[in-house]
């Protein structure tokens, strides 16, 4: 597979292919944004009048820019990690980056980015609920009897959406540009409308009604923020599928069409507003001329499944990463894309999401019930990512401390601002976020802890290697030697496989010749084949028996097969026959002991979790006749 070729990102193909993945989320926005706002069933809401409706637009506008704009198009989209974005993405630098003297601080502030990848999956979960649902509740503005339909009709869109996800991130997003087009070409169009009735809301632009508002009726504009944030939902994903299209098409997308048009019609909105206060229930489908309302509610819902599509491909990048960075099992991983190696589809992680979305669905049953718990998803994750990422500008850049602090603590405050305001919603629904990222973070740090304990408990099981190879010339009676090649998968580089421990031990043979692979997940996501194996006769020259390492990007499927072809024949003590080899993996039966390692229930958790490891041999792309598979049991 090719990496993206970077030379080519502003082609209009992958521009219009991101306008369909990427800018969803963000870009559906406006239709329940200036609504929650001023919903007056919400537990602290903002009353309607002509000074809070500049300055909630204003507040809108100025949020968007300073969140969206400057904090991750312009400054945290930088740090990518070879091209590859999101949270995770984050922590690898850190980890890769961190002050050598500040150990605790690295393991910290991995540890905080964990949790902001755990918030973003119950992200994930919320915006197909909550997108789709705001959409479809747009045929009670053209007959309040279509009620009672809202839920089923979207429960059917969602089950469609996840359906067609196998299909990959390139083929999605053909289809969902063009539409993205003309969905942001219709808004900006409704909010020029808008604007041309009232266009005093232009004032609004200056961020003097944002700052008075909420230097003038904080009481109001503190507990407006809780429903200002649903304007910069996305910014995330926008960081998470950097991958998918990178940075340069992402940003022109952003700044060139979605800005501009999300900008006219929040103001459109606003201007319409104040000119009947009446609309403020539905001022995004009011704004909508009679006669076009039923093609552009259908517009919204189409508009609304593709700002699904830039979480659900932001979820699949951030757990492969997870996965091949040690937080979660090996997943099952289908590479959708021949040429762009981040576009990957998770079907495990995509049945989880579709479950989680309809129970949201049918347990909420409306987008002003999920927007309480929209918020603190996305503002927690943005604090997090914003804090990594002055850590970095300090550590990796060398950015000057002064900047650090009075620049990154002016955005780390508008964040903590957002954090703060939706506590305030926390028994409104803001506990189901985070309900959901405790759930995450404990399964993944239960899974590393459990990981490293099994490694340990292995690695005493397994024994040193070279001393287990120069052992095999001098045993009695010595080794069958048979015909043909055997290739010995194994985690370590200094502990001999327990599958070729166990052959020699129990049925007193080996082949002629011997590879011991050891794989070597390094944390940038492709490495080049020039660097990929190295090969070591571990002191023992022409016995047959060679011990290779390999290593792979943390975004690279693990193929091992490709990996051996590329072994120097002269390095091999004889001739490997790798059509024919036998594959041998180690397969561990894991079982809950009495060694305080971990809580017991920790232990059932991850043994539960153990068995969603995808198959080894097809991820290690073996062939399935040739494969064995030798067993071993390991108390954890």
């Amino acid at each position: 597979m090719m990496p993206i070729d970077k030379k080519n990102l502003l082609r209009p193909a992958i521009v219009v292919g991101a306008l369909g993945v990427v800018f969803g989320d963000i870009g559906t926005s406006p239709i329940y944004t200036l609504a929650t706002v001023f919903d007056p069933t919400d537990p602290h809401p903002v009353p309607v009048s002509s000074n809070n409706v500049y300055g909630v637009v204003s507040l809108i506008f100025w949020s968007v820019m300073t969140i969206v704009t400057l904090t991750y198009v312009t400054l945290v989209m930088r740090a990518d990690n070879h091209g590859e974005g999101g949270i995770m993405a984050l922590i690898t630098l850190v980890r890769r980056f961190g002050a050598p003297r500040k150990r605790h601080t690295t393991v910290f502030l991995s540890a905080l980015g964990l949790f902001g990848a755990a918030l973003f999956f119950g992200d994930s979960m919320i915006t197909p609920a909550i997108s789709v649902l705001s959409a479809v509740e747009g045929l009670e503005v053209v007959d309040p009897d279509f009620k009672d339909l809202v839920v089923p009709v979207t429960a059917v869109i969602i089950v469609a959406l996840f359906s067609v996800q196998r299909r990959g991130t390139a083929t999605v997003g053909r289809f969902f540009g063009p539409v993205m087009i003309l969905w942001f070409v219709s808004i900006a169009a409704l909010g020029v409308g808008g604007i041309a009735r009232n266009p005093d809301i232009l004032r609004a632009l200056s961020p003097t009604y944002a700052l008075g508002f909420l230097a003038g009726h904080f009481h109001i504009a503190f507990f407006a923020l809780a429903a200002v944030v649903l304007a910069v939902t996305g910014a995330e994903a926008l960081y998470a599928d950097m991958g998918h299209f990178g940075r340069k098409a992402i940003t022109v997308g952003w700044l060139g069409l979605v800005l501009p048009a999300c900008t006219l019609n929040y103001f459109g909105q606003g201007a319409l507003v104040l000119s009947d206060e009446r609309t403020v229930s539905a001022p995004f489908f009011l704004l909508m001329p009679e006669w076009s309302r039923i093609p552009l509610i259908l517009l919204a819902t189409a508009a609304t499944v593709i700002a699904s599509q830039a979480v659900i491909t932001g979820a699949f990048s951030v757990a492969s990463q997870a996965a091949q960075l040690g937080y979660l099992p090996r997943l099952r991983i289908h590479h959708t894309s021949a040429s762009t190696i981040g576009q990957i589809y998770v079907p495990w992680i995509n049945g989880v999401l579709l479950v989680a979305v309809l129970i949201l669905v049918f347990a909420f049953r409306s987008s002003s019930a999920l927007a309480y718990a929209f918020g603190m998803a996305v503002t927690g994750t943005m604090t997090i990512t914003t804090l990594l990422f002055l850590y970095l500008a300090r550590t990796r850049v060398g950015a000057p401390l002064w900047l650090v602090i009075l620049g990154g603590g002016a955005l780390l405050f508008v964040d903590l601002m957002f954090v703060a305001a939706n506590m305030t919603k926390l028994v409104h629904g803001a506990w189901l976020p985070l309900l959901i990222a405790i759930g995450a973070f404990t399964i993944m740090t239960t899974w590393q802890r459990g990981r490293v304990l099994v490694t340990d408990a292995r690695r005493e099981a397994e024994g040193p290697m070279r001393e287990f190879i120069e052992g095999l010339s001098t045993r009695e009676p010595p080794l069958v030697r048979l015909p043909g090649t055997a290739v010995f998968l194994n985690r370590g580089d200094d502990t001999a496989p327990l599958s070729m421990r166990a052959n020699v031990e129990h049925n007193h043979v080996l082949a002629e010749h011997v590879v011991i692979i050891s794989l070597h997940i390094l944390p940038v996501p492709r490495v080049p084949d020039s660097d990929r194996i190295s090969v070591d006769d571990l002191g023992v020259p022409d016995d047959g028996i060679i011990h290779v390492k390999a290593a792979f990007g943390y975004m690279e499927r693990t193929d091992v097969p490709h990996a051996l072809s590329l072994v120097d024949p002269a390095q091999t003590e004889g001739p490997l026959d790798l059509d024919l080899a036998t594959y041998f993996l180690s397969r561990l039966e894991l079982c809950q002991g009495d060694a305080p390692t971990m809580a017991p229930w920790r232990k059932r958790l991850f043994i539960a979790t153990s068995y969603l490891t995808a198959d080894a041999a097809a991820h290690f792309g073996l062939p399935l006749d040739r494969t064995v598979l030798i067993g071993s049991r390991l108390q954890v």
